[in-house]
């Protein structure tokens, strides 16, 4: 309640809808979104270049394999690469296999940002136990 919070979404649908109060996943009230008066809604990368702490949610679906599409996971890691600067942290909630953070994550963080992990920025890993 005393931080600001910037939501980003790639869709402004989703992001209009926030602004407009309605949470079509029901996981926050109308009453909730609107005592969030320190929290911000946005499509736009680059309103994200004042933030030094990135929690990602992205949904990691299977294929009919059984294995998991990562590639909401390397476009989101791509994103915030680009806005990444030294001291900054970066939390993934999304549901992975042990190891995808420092195998898939953190390189594509690195190559984007031009940064060193556990040196110029940080990542953590906290899964997610509902579906984003």
């Amino acid at each position: 309640k005393k931080v600001s919070v910037v939501g980003f979404d790639i869709y402004q649908k989703r992001i209009d809808e926030l602004k407009n109060g309605q949470d079509h996943t029901l996981e926050v009230s109308p009453e909730e979104l609107k005592q969030a008066v320190r929290l911000t809604y946005t499509a736009h990368l680059n309103d994200l270049q004042d933030s030094n702490f990135f929690i990602v949610t992205v949904p990691t679906p299977i294929d009919d394999f059984k294995q998991p599409d990562l590639t909401p996971l390397i476009k989101a890691s791509t994103s915030i690469g680009q806005v990444l600067k030294k001291g900054d942290v970066v939390v993934y909630e999304s549901t992975v296999y042990p190891g995808a953070t420092e195998e898939v994550c953190i390189p594509v963080l690195e190559k984007v940002s031009g940064l060193k992990f556990n040196q110029d920025f940080f990542v953590g890993y906290s899964p997610e136990r509902i579906n984003p």
